[in-house]
């Protein structure tokens, strides 16, 4: 019998803090998972960093969501915050910008989460795989996690 062996993309945490299931977030578009499924995270640092080796292949003019693409082709969107793109950009600094070529630990933002949580904004970060259709399984690693730490693992079909 021949195997045939699966392909494996790991996603690595955009930052500190506590990665929680997607039906925790308070907003029902990514409670639902409308866009996709994943996790999200509850982030301590502001420091936001691509979590694959891809590219940028969308940046919202707010600077508030990044959609990527690894180079296995899983298609991700980080969402920063809910309803931040209200915000207009204020409180966000990205450091990419649509097209460029990223590797994971690659800093695309600096957020200021006590501006956007002093404005009543809440700071949960959904991480979306959009295109669901081209992996088989993922497995979240739910819990405090550091910037860096692996946070789920995609089967690819």
């Amino acid at each position: 019998m021949f195997f045939k062996k699966q392909k494996k993309e790991i996603i690595y945490s955009p930052c500190d803090g506590k990665i929680i299931p997607l039906n925790e977030v308070p907003d029902q578009v990514f409670a639902d998972k409308i866009l996709g499924d994943g996790a999200a995270i509850l982030p301590e640092s502001g420091t936001i960093v691509s979590p694959v080796n891809g590219k940028v292949t969308q940046l919202f003019d707010t600077l508030h969501a990044y959609a990527l693409t690894s180079d296995s082709g899983i298609e991700l969107l980080i969402h920063i915050g809910l309803n931040t793109v209200e915000l207009k950009g204020e409180g966000f600094k990205s450091f990419v910008k649509e097209g460029d070529t990223i590797k994971a630990g690659d800093k695309i933002a600096d957020v200021n989460l006590e501006y956007i949580a002093d404005r009543g904004y809440n700071l949960h970060t959904p991480i979306i795989i959009t295109n669901l259709s081209m992996i088989s399984s993922f497995d979240v690693m739910f819990g405090q996690k550091k910037q860096g730490d692996e946070i789920i693992i995609c089967t690819i079909k």
